[in-house]
């Protein structure tokens, strides 16, 4: 079994967004989600499914002639991992970096900018 990669592609995170949202799922339900946003091949879903298996994603068993997936990790620490390989690649690793690229570019609202000033209170008491 191959190692997971901390980053997810764009079509692997969608499949998982809608296994962890369903907490197990078949081929067709991720299939039938997804056409809800966009138009997709139930044969290219199956193979992507495999490919996060294979990643360690997913883990499948068979009930009643089809394969369940589950996941292995939690969507929080997948998500975790995603951000901090995102801010070692464009921010070298400092997070500081990405939150000014944040508040200058201004595209916090005022109650999301009074949220970031909430959780670095608490993070320093």
């Amino acid at each position: 079994m191959r190692i997971a990669n901390t980053t997810l592609t764009p079509q692997e995170l969608a499949i998982m967004k809608v296994v962890w949202g369903l907490d197990q799922a078949t081929v067709r339900n991720v299939y039938e989600a997804l056409l809800t946003t966009r138009p997709v091949a139930y044969t290219t879903v199956m193979t992507m499914m495999k490919i996060l298996e294979d990643k360690g994603y997913l883990k499948k068993i068979l009930v009643d002639r089809a394969h369940v997936y589950t996941p292995v990790k939690p969507k929080q620490q997948v998500v975790g991992a995603m951000v901090r390989d995102f801010v070692d690649r464009v921010f070298d690793g400092a997070p500081k970096s990405l939150l000014l690229h944040l508040a200058k570019d201004n595209t916090l609202t005022a109650k999301q900018r009074q949220v970031v000033k909430q959780i670095i209170e608490e993070m320093d008491e």
